[in-house]
């Protein structure tokens, strides 16, 4: 590695690092996200416009925090045509990297669209960890061919750090969330256990009842008790 080499690896390693420490402070999966996009088309060489396409439960994919109007108009343009590079790293888990959607001939149903937009350019990264997809980091340019090399294993590098915060982020909701139906579903057994002088056992069992009989959701059942607390 010659001079040059170390002094780009280095100065590249130092800000994933400081990239990687703002990511972690973000307190949610949104945050975590703009945060995400706002540093992609900061650090990555060409990029213009950023966006995430995040995979939903049951598959579903939406975009989210994009930096510009352009971005949701080219992934609802992939997502109605089935068709964009955004899709195929998700499915094919590569990468992908257009140098002119004019002439782009793999996705005949989306590109000429897409290229009605003034975007000629697009760079796309399968976001994963382990064995699972989380979605793409997707970026755009109205130049052609502005995603050199360079950009490639840039934006690769920064992929991975973003792909690894989002993961956390995703896992501190769904813990946010466990928590927060517990402490819903302990308040109405302690609100039933009040009213009918019960214990804990049976009134966690009333509220199992409750919900087969009315086939509603165990913590529904639970934020109305909790709700009409008053009126029991």
């Amino acid at each position: 590695m010659n001079d040059h080499e170390h002094t780009v690896g280095s100065g590249l390693s130092a800000t994933l690092g400081g990239i990687s420490r703002t990511l972690q402070a973000e307190p949610d999966v949104e945050s975590t996200l703009a945060a995400i996009v706002k540093a992609a088309v900061d650090h990555v060489p060409g990029a213009e416009y950023a966006g995430v396409s995040l995979i939903e439960p049951g598959g579903r994919v939406r975009t989210v925090a994009p930096t510009a109007a352009v971005v949701s108009t080219i992934d609802d343009l992939q997502y109605e045509t089935q068709q964009g590079p955004c899709l195929d790293a998700i499915a094919e888990r590569q990468i992908f990297r257009t140098g002119d959607l004019t002439s782009e001939s793999r996705w005949p149903q989306f590109t000429p669209k897409a290229a009605e937009t003034g975007v000629r350019s697009m760079l796309v990264y399968r976001l994963f960890v382990t064995d699972q997809t989380l979605g793409t980091l997707n970026l755009y340019a109205r130049a052609r061919d502005a995603f050199g090399d360079q950009a490639d294993d840039d934006g690769r590098l920064f992929a991975t750090h973003a792909a690894i915060a989002l993961a956390g982020a995703q896992t501190e909701a769904r813990l946010h969330v466990a928590v927060e139906n517990r402490d819903v579903i302990g308040m109405a057994k302690g609100i039933l256990m009040q009213r009918h002088d019960i214990d804990a056992v049976q009134a966690f069992r009333l509220l199992v009842e409750s919900s087969q009989t009315t086939n509603i959701k165990l913590l529904d059942v639970a934020a109305w008790v909790v709700e009409h607390r008053r009126e029991l």
